[in-house]
């Protein structure tokens, strides 16, 4: 018994539609089943991401932290820069020779570190002085380096700027730091030289001029300073216990320009 050929093709015809319905359907179930783990794969990483930052935040803090740093790191990061810079700077400053005082022809180098140029020749003029850039005239003598380039620095940040460096130091001392002059009664009266790597004291000065003569009076020794404003200071030392005695803390340092009167005692015998 033959089979018809309708009834043959029906059932083939089903299945191929069957195929063109199931097989998209099929598409779409794979990739929504690889678009949910992909999903779910990203939610997994960064949940193991933020792990870390939760479990950072409690201990970060534990560090006191003002408005400033809270709302504006790069602020706070800049101003913690600039303070360990002008430390440093200021360290510098300080290590600076406190020792020496600055001499009329004293031969300094000077330099202000922020301009970022070479150190500049200054030289003390004779009337104490030195022509510093910005400022112009400065009073240079009796003070050590250290003093004077604090000085300069404050004078410096009154108007020229927000924060100076300044280094000061002595390329070249002079012989000599100026000149007292004694009379009276000493072995070489007249004029000596302030040396310029030492101080020179009243007890010194009668030394090296040859000690007292046979009349000196010993104990009225007077020292006659120009002081400010013209009007003139005076001491009076015993020399002969800072020679005899050993009392040394009542020795007088002399400035340049000292006079030093060795007066005669009024009984000779």
């Amino acid at each position: 018994m033959s089979t018809s050929p309708v009834r043959g093709q029906i059932p083939r015809f089903i299945a191929v539609q069957a195929r063109s319905i199931v097989r998209p359907a099929l598409l779409v179930v794979v990739h929504t089943i690889a678009l949910l783990g992909g999903c779910l794969s990203f939610a997994a990483e960064s949940k193991a991401i933020d792990a870390p930052l939760r479990s950072a935040q409690p201990a970060a803090n534990l560090a006191p932290t003002n408005s400033l740093s809270s709302t504006n790191p790069g602020v706070s990061a800049a101003k913690l820069g600039t303070n360990l810079l002008a430390a440093a700077t200021t360290d510098r400053m300080e290590s600076l020779d406190d020792k020496h005082l600055l001499a009329i022809g004293d031969r300094l180098s000077f330099r202000i570190l922020e301009d970022e140029d070479d150190p500049r020749p200054l030289f003390v003029t004779d009337s104490g002085d030195l022509e510093v850039p910005y400022i112009g005239r400065f009073q240079a003598t009796g003070k050590s380096c250290k003093q004077l380039a604090h000085e300069l620095k404050a004078e410096l940040e009154k108007e020229y700027y927000y924060h100076a460096t300044v280094i000061v130091a002595v390329d070249a001392m002079t012989k000599s730091r100026g000149k007292v002059y004694l009379v009276g009664p000493v072995r070489a009266p007249g004029p000596q030289d302030i040396p310029s790597d030492e101080v020179l004291t009243l007890s010194k000065a009668i030394l090296r001029a040859g000690g007292f003569s046979d009349f000196a009076d010993k104990h009225n020794v007077k020292v006659t300073r120009k002081g400010a404003g013209g009007m003139d200071q005076k001491f009076t030392r015993d020399v002969a216990e800072i020679l005899e005695k050993g009392r040394t803390d009542s020795d007088l340092p002399l400035e340049s320009g000292d006079l030093i009167y060795v007066p005669e005692r009024l009984v000779r015998f």
